[in-house]
């Protein structure tokens, strides 16, 4: 009989486990969750304390089957999913289904999948955790009672198929109301002026500051065209110089948030493959004759907490790559956030010793890159800090004050281990007190003020945290459900919200305001906190909530618009004049006269920069005949931008790609180039031949030659605000009017 049956949920893990616990041990995995709610019904019994109906998930009977046949060869039985609440629930729906067999059933909690690891948790089991597992049905039931309450309404007043949920609510709030922002931002103008001076030493750039004592703000051209001419005639001397040290510390090792935040700025991986990512590197890789090892400590944490033993690694680490000048005289301490759960540590590598130099033959290129900031950022949390020197040049000219800045790098400091391509030095001329300078040239820019940006998957995820909504444990499924469902886009790395994802919002927002509010959503992960802490009653809470859900729901099942029926628009029937209104088809949202069926007028229709409905002209035809039934094909506008379409449907369905009149550039090949959406929003053009061409270009084809090499076409390129025609083949370049 072995020694004990130790269960994982991800088979991956059972590999790297069974290689250090060795014969004694057997290892399981239950995939995932064996039980949840039923699909089919509600699943919670209200009446009877919000009591959760678990029926065991679809194909799980056999793995069920052979847990329990492992578990009757095995003296005890450890449980061992991850060490968080949704862990907690596999954890214990596994331990219900082998009570019957009467063995000691204790809980292993893994926080590195390393033999050190692995072994101390062997030797200090620990008894499964009720509160833990009370927090996690209580979200689960808050989160059923909402999705299978409100996705229906959506069905009923939109269209089948959409979904509402607690928390992706609320982000896409946030995301349609950063929309509107910028919608009704209103653009100011703004003038800068930099003045050049030369010194024996090289340029001395200023900005001007100040003018007759205060701060100068041109508003317009004239306004800084009178400055310029006004410091044409100024004599200009060196008033002070001011120098002083500035010292940054390095930001403390990765949590959840902060790698799926990094991971995007740096490596512009999303949420979700960043946490699948990481994911692969906590289960295990193989390492040749190391066989599969834990690269790195727990990916789901919001602690930024090292053990002791960790830190000593890095500081010896430290002291030998890179000399005692990088090595602080003592360990950095860095706090967590007070809603964090300190039992796990921060995210990094298990060991020091496996560099990502010595991993590159055992990841892929995305592992890798992933597993080198990791390393890097646990590294640089312990350096010493950075030391620049900060030079100050005021200039004084009449009645003119300016100001010329710069940097030095005194020690790099951490900064030589995790720098950004971003921070660079400027370094400023030697100049003294009481030098005169020559005027060399004025430069006056013109400036707008911008509208907040849309948010980035980072940026939202940094929101989500900061305003204390979701887990570590949910970030990335978050941005992931609201683009999945056709609520969001992305746009040049950027989340835009869809039409569909503005009217959901709007319907939401009007009918149930508190429940995707931010302070509200906070205040509920906050008493899920408490129910873990063992601070607050999981029925009281549910019970609070849904007296008022209900309420809120009824009402707006009677009063929430249809946009079945179809919402006001505010735009003018071009065939009779009436209203057209607002409607959504399996395609999306489009534009019918509100008097049909009388008039059968239809638009699809797009929003201005400042929201306003504009009409899209009817589909267009193009000259091409539908090869299927002779009619003309027209060119609509669907999800993914627009497409030819017979003008003979519904009767003939007969789709295909927009093409351009560009042939394709491959020797040989009849194709034309055509224009497509990426499921990350970016547009593209491809070979019409495709998959027998695989020729893909990234950037609009423009149906010119190059006047320089004769190339079939040119490209659009923006570069610093201006558009280009650029040949993809040579450096012709000219500017487009």
């Amino acid at each position: 009989m072995k020694k004990g049956l130790i269960i994982v949920e991800s088979p991956t893990k059972v590999r790297t486990i069974k290689k250090i616990v060795g014969k004694d041990f057997d290892v399981a995995a239950s995939v995932g969750h064996i039980k949840d709610l039923p699909k089919s019904r509600l699943g919670v019994k209200i009446e009877e304390g919000f009591e959760p109906e678990y029926v065991t998930i679809r194909g799980k009977r056999d793995v069920i089957k052979k847990l329990k046949s492992a578990a009757k060869k095995a003296e005890e039985i450890y449980l061992s999913p991850d060490p968080d609440r949704e862990g907690e629930a596999i954890a214990w729906h596994i331990a219900e289904e082998l009570k019957d067999l009467q063995k000691p059933i204790r809980r292993l909690l893994l926080y590195e999948l390393t033999e050190k690891g692995i072994k101390e948790a062997l030797a200090r089991p620990s008894e499964l955790d009720p509160r833990k597992f009370e927090s996690q049905k209580a979200r689960r039931i808050l989160d059923r009672l909402v999705g299978y309450n409100l996705s229906p309404l959506l069905w009923e007043k939109v269209k089948r198929g959409l979904s509402a949920g607690r928390v992706q609510s609320v982000a896409l709030r946030l995301v349609c109301e950063r929309e509107r922002e910028r919608e009704a931002f209103e653009p100011e103008e703004y003038w800068t002026i930099e003045v050049v001076f030369e010194t024996e030493e090289g340029p001395l750039r200023a900005k001007l500051k100040r003018f007759q004592g205060k701060p100068v703000k041109p508003k317009s051209e004239a306004e800084a065209k009178a400055l310029v001419e006004a410091l044409k005639k100024a004599s200009f001397v060196v008033e002070r110089v001011e120098r002083k040290e500035i010292r940054r510390k390095p930001a403390p090792p990765f949590i959840t948030s902060t790698l799926q935040q990094e991971a995007w700025r740096r490596l512009r991986f999303s949420a979700k493959k960043t946490m699948l990512l990481a994911q692969r590197l906590y289960e295990g890789v193989e390492l040749g004759e190391e066989g599969a090892v834990g690269l790195i400590t727990y990916m789901r944490t919001d602690s930024v907490r090292v053990a002791s033993e960790a830190v000593e690694e890095a500081r010896s680490f430290i002291a030998k790559n890179f000399g005692p000048d990088f090595l602080p005289q003592k360990p950095h301490v860095y706090k967590s956030r007070k809603t964090a759960q300190e039992a796990h540590e921060a995210i990094r590598p298990t060991s020091l010793a496996r560099t990502p130099e010595s991993l590159k033959p055992y990841l892929s290129k995305d592992e890798l890159a992933l597993y080198d900031l990791i390393f890097r950022r646990f590294v640089a949390s312990q350096m010493a800090e950075a030391r620049f020197e900060r030079t100050e040049v005021h200039i004084k000219g009449g009645d003119f004050e300016l100001l010329a800045s710069g940097t030095r790098l005194l020690h790099p400091g951490f900064l030589a281990i995790y720098r950004s391509e971003e921070e660079e030095e400027n370094t400023l001329p030697p100049v003294k007190e009481g030098l005169s300078l020559r005027l060399a040239e004025i430069e006056p820019r013109q400036h707008f003020t911008q509208p907040p940006p849309r948010y980035t998957e980072a940026s939202l995820i940094r929101t989500l945290e900061e305003k204390g909504i979701g887990r570590p444990s949910t970030y990335a499924q978050i941005v992931s459900t609201i683009k999945d469902r056709g609520y969001v886009e992305t746009e040049k790395g950027y989340l835009k919200p869809t039409e569909l994802g503005l009217l959901v919002n709007d319907l939401l927002t009007a009918h149930f305001p508190d429940l995707i509010e931010t302070g509200f959503t906070a205040r509920l992960e906050e008493a899920l906190d408490e129910i873990e802490e063992g601070k607050r009653d999981r029925v009281e809470l549910l019970r609070k909530f849904y007296e008022t859900f209900e309420q809120v729901l009824k009402k707006a099942q009677e009063e929430m618009a249809s946009l079945k029926a179809g919402v006001p628009s505010g735009v003018k029937c071009p065939a009779c004049g009436e209203e057209m209104i607002i409607r959504v088809g399996r395609a999306g949202a489009f534009l019918a006269c509100s008097r049909y069926p009388e008039c059968k007028e239809t638009r699809d229709y797009v929003r201005d920069e400042k929201g306003v409905i504009k009409p899209v002209e009817k589909n267009r035809e193009t000259g091409e005949v539908c090869e299927k039934c002779g009619r003309p094909m027209v060119v609509k506008r669907g999800r993914f931008g627009e497409f030819l379409a017979c003008s003979g449907y519904p009767e003939c369905r007969n789709t295909k790609p927009l093409t351009t009149n560009i042939s394709c550039p491959r020797e040989g090949c009849p194709g034309k180039l055509v224009k497509r959406r990426a499921r990350t929003g970016k547009i593209y053009y491809r070979c019409s031949e495709a998959p027998k061409c695989d020729f893909i270009l990234w950037q609009e084809p423009i149906d010119e030659k190059c006047p320089a090499c004769g190339a079939p076409f040119l490209v659009r390129k923006k570069q610093r605000r201006k558009e280009y025609k650029v040949c993809p083949q040579c450096d012709h370049k000219e500017e487009l009017s």
